[in-house]
C-alpha cells in the first residue's frame, strides 16, 4: 500500500472499539480482535450491507435514468473484499503482504455488491470502479475485476504519481468532477469510507461498514 502514504490508516485494533464499547473505556486487544471477526463470520456485515444495498436499490428505482447515467464504485471493502488478506495478518498492516495481496488479484467479489451491479446493468446504468490504488496495481485490479464478474465497465481509474499528495477525499471528489466534465451523470456513489462519498458529484451516498481500516 505504497501509495497511501498521504493518508491515515488506522486498523481494526483501533476503530473495532465501536463495536464493543459505547462509551470511552478501552478494551482488551484480543477482545477487540475477536469482535471484529465475529463481526464479519456470524453474518451480521453481511446481513447490514444487504439492508444498504437494498435501500440503494429502492432509491434507484426512484430515478429517471439517461444514457450517461453512472454509478460509481470503490473497490477495496466495497467491490472486493481484502477480509481473510486481513485476517491472515492479525488485523494488521504489513505494506509488503498488502501490495503481493493486490497483485495475486485474488480478492473474492462481496456479494451483496456484485448484486448490487448486476441490478445497475439491468438498467442499463453505466460503472465505473474509482479506487486510490496506485496505477501500478492497474493491471492486477482490472484482472481481479473481471475474475469475479465485475466484466462490464466504463472505466477504472486509479491514482498516478501525480495524484501521490492527495488524499482519497480530494481524489476521488476531483475524478468524479471529470467524469462529471465529460458527460457522465453520477447518480450513485457506493464505498465503506467517508473520503469514497463526500465532496463533489456524488449522487445517492451509499456507505457500507468497514471496521478494518479507515482512510481520509
Amino acid at each position: 500500500m505504497k501509495h497511501y502514504k498521504e493518508i491515515k490508516i488506522v486498523f481494526a485494533i483501533l476503530l473495532s472499539f465501536t463495536l464493543v464499547s459505547c462509551g470511552t473505556s478501552l478494551v482488551n486487544l484480543q477482545t477487540a480482535k475477536k469482535n471484529v471477526a465475529k463481526y464479519y463470520e456470524s453474518g451480521e456485515y453481511s446481513n447490514d450491507v444487504k439492508k444498504i444495498i437494498s435501500d440503494a436499490e429502492n432509491d434507484i428505482n426512484k430515478l429517471d435514468i439517461h444514457s450517461n447515467s453512472a454509478v460509481v464504485f470503490d473497490v477495496d471493502e466495497t467491490s472486493l473484499s481484502n477480509y481473510e488478506s486481513i485476517k491472515k495478518i492479525y488485523f494488521g498492516y504489513d505494506p509488503v503482504k498488502w501490495d503481493n495481496w493486490i497483485n495475486e488479484a485474488k480478492a473474492p467479489a462481496i456479494p451483496e455488491v456484485k448484486q448490487f451491479y448486476d441490478f445497475l446493468l439491468l438498467k442499463k446504468i453505466k460503472i465505473i470502479f474509482l479506487s486510490s490504488r496506485n496505477s501500478t496495481q492497474y493491471d492486477a485490479t482490472y484482472r481481479n475485476l473481471k475474475n469475479v464478474g465485475y466484466t462490464e465497465f466504463d472505466t477504472l481509474i486509479l491514482k498516478d504519481n501525480s495524484d501521490s499528495s492527495h488524499t482519497s477525499l480530494a481524489f476521488k471528489s476531483r475524478q468524479r468532477e471529470l467524469l462529471t466534465n465529460k458527460g457522465y451523470e453520477i447518480i450513485a456513489d457506493i464505498g465503506d469510507q467517508k473520503s469514497d462519498l463526500e465532496g463533489k458529484d456524488h449522487g445517492i451516498q451509499i456507505k457500507l461498514p468497514n471496521y478494518l481500516y479507515f482512510i481520509q
